[in-house]
């Protein structure tokens, strides 16, 4: 038989420690070792023997037995009797094999729609294709064949769990442990399926029409719910999450709610004044230049941009203005350049330092 290893040895601690700092290092070595978390050769005993040492020093009476007697004297401790999911359910909120067989929301899925800068600022209806998980069409989940139905396990009584007990010199020990026959349903299916092949479940191609609404930016996700993927023992579906990617437009860019757009105009426009077409989302508008417009100046043309999301209102279209130098002149514009050139003079410095 194996010696037994000193209880203060086995949480890492001192023989002065005190109820919390016991408490800790029970909770740090409980989580570590927990057989639904470790799954290495050996965890489960070392998860018995953490909470064997634990259900010792945590104890008044049975922990000054201990100092005074160790292992081998004072075999008065009361005999205790605890399973391992139900310890660690009630020192950290986990999820007993129990829990487990209760009903469980299906998996989300994820699709992604691509969008064009008008439909983002507008709102648009879109198709989306996906390809989800569903209850079988045939036998409505049970997963037996029409006609029939599941019958409760004989292995564990329907209750989706196996509890072995094992004793101790301290006590019982009770492992509980997901039904190896039914898989932890609780249930056997005799006559499968034969749509499903006894599972209940199968993939089906969908269409989901999905409002997008105005002002929406690339990068938002949509969530619609209970559209994911079937849920597991009678639990909900998942969640459908759609992320929405705006397609780069040949001429606009986009700042927020406004939309940015540039402009060339010639010599002649910015210097003499002129009125111009410039296209917005909505088709085109009239812009009026002034005289001595200077390159980079930026008009705002009011409510051309996209909806403000969930908001009335509109942004703005901010329209930069380049004036443009030619990069070839004919014969005839050349003379009239100079002659215009020389009439200016110099260009003015500017009076400002």
């Amino acid at each position: 038989m194996t010696e037994k290893r000193d209880y203060y040895e086995v949480l890492g601690i001192n023989q002065n420690a005190s109820d919390d700092d016991i408490k800790q290092a029970f909770r740090k070595l409980a989580f570590q070792y927990h057989p639904d978390h470790n799954h290495d050769d050996g965890a489960t005993d070392k998860f018995k023997e953490i909470n064997e040492a634990y259900e010792v020093l945590s104890d008044t009476n049975k922990r000054a037995a201990y100092d005074r007697y160790g292992h081998d004297g004072g075999h008065d401790f009361e005999s205790f009797d605890f399973g391992l999911g139900d310890i660690f359910e009630a020192f950290f909120g986990g999820t007993s094999t129990a829990a487990r067989q209760s009903p469980e929301k299906g998996q989300p899925l994820h699709s992604s729609v691509t969008l064009t800068l008008e439909e983002a600022s507008f709102g648009v209806e879109k198709q989306i294709p996906i390809i989800r998980i569903e209850y079988c069409s045939e036998c409505q989940g049970t997963g037996a064949k029409a006609g029939t139905q599941p019958t409760r396990c004989t292995a564990c009584n329907g209750t989706g769990q196996i509890k072995r007990i094992q004793a101790s010199v301290f006590g019982r020990f009770t492992n509980i442990t997901t039904c190896p026959q039914c898989r932890g349903e609780g249930r056997i299916v005799t006559e499968p399926c034969p749509k499903c092949k006894g599972n209940g479940r199968e993939k089906k191609q969908r269409t989901f029409p999905v409002k997008v609404p105005a002002g929406i930016s690339n990068g938002i996700q949509l969530r619609l719910r209970s559209e994911g993927n079937a849920g597991y023992r009678g639990g909900p579906s998942g969640d459908l999450f759609v992320t929405i990617e705006v397609e780069e437009h040949k001429i606009f860019k986009r700042d927020g709610d406004d939309i940015l757009y540039e402009l060339p105009i010639n010599f002649a426009q910015a210097a003499l004044g002129t009125e111009v077409d410039v296209p917005t989302l909505d088709g085109t508008a009239k812009l009026k230049i002034p005289s001595g417009t200077q390159t980079a100046s930026v008009f705002r043309l009011k409510n051309k941009g996209t909806q403000h999301l969930d908001e009335r209102g509109r942004g703005d279209e901010l329209v930069t203005v380049h004036v443009v130098t030619p990069d070839s002149l004919t014969k005839e514009q050349r003379q009239l350049f100079e002659k215009l050139g020389g009439s200016l003079g110099k260009g003015k410095k500017n009076s400002k330092s």
